[in-house]
């Protein structure tokens, strides 16, 4: 019997070793994907091609199974749009007037009739162009580091860890191209998925994820998809301060899941000065902070495995209510910033904020004659002016108040 018992005991604790044992190439994968040799990524290029074959190779040594139209990549045509106002028309064939696109899929099948769905946008800017901040006289390479090579690693990532645990759902990775032209590659996947859509358990997106800030704060939308996801969140929290957002609309892949039914939950870390950008590399990146974040959307599908497939719950679609905007104010937000106001977390080179001496780290309390005390009434706030028009910025700087004249 002892014999025995000591044999059951190594076996168990080889069980623990292997369970344990999993790839972590976070650090190779930002830096392979976010490298000026695939020249930012940007949809339907050289680059893009590129990155597709290398995430082919990196399912091939998850042994994922293939679970795209061709192996691992389900290609979409689509013509660009000449008019900014129009939705973009996916085409079934390829001509000299159409972009492709390559999704890139793979499954692991634990044979359950639920599937998970865990993806990231692996698409980026290019050399800039529309969509881009730089200001530069010449064109440079935007390498998307954080935006999204982060979140691609994180799912390759999880793949690792997913392999031989959480048996009760399979799990579907996806990395979307065409999220930079507008969600492109998730809305095709959705519309001609390769799994029935029915069986979608929940969805995880992850976009630029490679920013965690000293305070740990990590921002979670689509929180009030599924009854489960708020305790899930709050049960296996030991390190973040989370910002949760209950709305599954937002400006990343996972809309496009909420869109079909299905519950969503979207991780990201925040805007910053590199964002849409050339500075956005991956020498940049807090990546001990990725691998928190990693653990944390692990140890919550592991809470989830056993609670069968979740259910949906439709939420207010905060775009809805957006203002729209006649002029800007020539600044990133803090979008993770949960004060009263808007924190500025980036100016940009000669816009309104800047001229007027705004300032990074700058909370913005009163715009005109509208009091600010978050996002929401910050954009309703700027909504109102048009070019030309002049007023005053009351700002908390380092906890004192301070006005500027503002110049649109």
């Amino acid at each position: 019997m002892k014999k025995i018992s000591l044999l059951v005991l190594f076996l168990s604790l080889l069980g623990c070793k292997q369970e344990h044992t999993t790839q972590n190439k976070i650090l190779e994968d930002v830096t392979f994907l976010a490298d000026d040799k695939l020249e930012g990524r940007q949809t339907g290029t050289e680059g893009e091609k590129a990155a597709a074959a290398y995430l082919v190779q990196r399912f091939q040594e998850l042994d994922l199974e293939p679970k795209g139209t061709d192996g691992y990549i389900q290609m979409f045509n689509f013509k660009p749009k000449t008019n900014p106002h129009e939705d973009v028309k996916f085409t079934e064939v390829s001509s000299d007037s159409t972009i492709v696109g390559r999704n890139v899929l793979g499954f692991i099948d634990n044979k359950s009739d639920q599937t998970v769905v865990i993806g990231a946008h692996y698409d980026h800017l290019g050399y800039g162009g529309e969509g881009s901040l730089f200001r530069g006289d010449e064109k440079a390479i935007h390498n998307g580091a954080d935006d999204n090579a982060s979140g691609v690693a994180l799912m390759l990532n999880l793949a690792s860890k997913l392999r031989a645990t959480n048996v009760n759902n399979n799990y579907l990775f996806i990395a979307f191209s065409g999220e930079e032209m507008g969600l492109l590659g998730s809305n095709y996947f959705v519309k001609n998925a390769t799994i029935d859509v029915a069986k979608m358990n929940y969805m995880i997106n992850m976009d630029m994820v490679g920013k965690m800030n000293a305070d740990s704060t990590l921002a979670v939308y689509g929180v009030g998809t599924s009854p489960r996801f708020k305790q899930a969140l709050t049960a296996n929290n030991q390190f973040f301060k989370l910002v949760e957002n209950e709305s599954g609309i937002g400006p990343s892949d996972h809309t496009s899941f909420y869109l079909g039914d299905v519950p969503v939950l979207h991780f990201f870390t925040g805007q910053h000065e590199d964002y849409h950008k050339p500075g956005d590399d991956a020498s940049k990146l807090n990546y001990e902070g990725m691998n928190m974040i990693s653990d944390y959307i692990f140890d919550i599908i592991t809470d989830l495995d056993s609670n069968g497939k979740l259910s949906f719950r439709k939420t207010k679609n905060e775009s809805e209510e957006t203002p729209r905007f006649k002029v800007g104010l020539g600044v990133v937000p803090d979008y993770l910033f949960d004060g009263k106001g808007m924190r500025i977390d980036g100016v940009s080179d000669d816009k309104p904020a800047q001229k007027a001496g705004l300032q990074k780290g700058d909370v913005v309390v009163k715009l005109g004659d509208s009091t600010v005390v978050d996002m929401m009434s910050y954009m309703r706030a700027l909504s109102v002016f048009e070019k030309g028009n002049k007023s005053k910025v009351l700002v908390l700087r380092d906890g004192k108040e301070v006005i500027f004249d503002i110049s649109f």
